[in-house]
């Protein structure tokens, strides 16, 4: 469970060690959590996002923090055992005897590639439909990892901005009380807080986990298109697995070839 939610594990983490520190020092909850400074940083931030990038990809925004922090688990080991035993069936029977087998995947990419597959398209056709998929996904996704890393500049910025009002204001009123003066400039420095806190705690963050979805996701792609390329070339089902496994880290490939198997690749 700790794994499954590691982001937002993280992200709590974060909020307790930060904002625990502060109150651990004296500080107060009231003197953090000011209105008018959680405005100038978030809503500058998300102005300029739809500024910089339109309000489609702005209400997106949402749905991409919540695939952040609660990604698509995608299965490797899953995928090379359903291709395996995809390829024990069609050296048997053929490849249209995988007809009513492909519903069974769960994964759309490689469903598509296996249909695409008994259909009868051709190895070097199905090759560069997929690689061509694969590339507009990648455009796509870094796109809108894009954005999150851009926010990460802007939100810093904007508390700067909020911080230099919160000081026009607090020296407009130099002449009056000290003790009112230099409390309206700790209040200033507020927004700089918030700014930094949400950069490299939200955004900078989704944008890195927002990468690390993709090559997970780029991963399966690259699995299925080769799964499904060694089953129309009719490959022997342990050359088709060994040739799957050699694609995961060195971790997964001791967990799922055999010991003895292993110990050859080593020498």
């Amino acid at each position: 469970m700790i794994k499954k939610y590691s982001a937002f594990n993280g992200l709590v983490l974060g909020i307790l060690s930060i904002f625990g520190a502060f109150l651990l020092e004296g500080g107060s909850v009231n003197a953090l959590f000011l209105i008018p400074p959680i405005i100038i940083v978030f809503g500058g931030t998300f102005a300029a996002v739809i500024i910089g990038f339109g309000y489609d990809n702005f209400i997106n925004m949402f749905r991409l923090m919540k695939l952040a922090y609660f990604p698509q688990k995608f299965e490797p080991k899953r995928i090379i055992n359903s291709i395996v035993q995809f390829s024990y069936k069609a050296r048997k029977e053929g490849l249209l005897a995988l007809d009513r087998d492909v519903n069974k995947v769960d994964y759309f990419f490689c469903k598509k590639l296996l249909r695409n597959a008994v259909d009868g398209t051709d190895p070097d056709s199905l090759q560069d439909l997929a690689e061509l998929e694969i590339k507009s996904v990648q455009e796509r996704h870094y796109s809108n990892i894009f954005i999150f890393t851009k926010m990460g500049g802007y939100a810093p910025t904007m508390g700067i901005l909020g911080t230099v009002m919160g000081l026009i204001m607090a020296l407009s009123h130099a002449g009056a009380d000290p003790n009112s003066l230099i409390k309206s400039i700790a209040t200033a420095f507020i927004a700089t807080l918030w700014g930094v806190f949400s950069a490299n705690l939200i955004w900078l963050p989704i944008a890195d986990k927002l990468k690390k979805c993709h090559q997970e996701e780029k991963q399966m792609m690259e699995l299925s298109l080769q799964g499904v390329l060694a089953l129309q070339s009719g490959e022997v089902p342990a050359l088709v697995k060994s040739r799957l496994i050699s694609m995961l880290p060195q971790k997964e490939q001791e967990s799922m070839l055999p010991q003895r198997e292993f110990e050859k690749r080593l020498r």
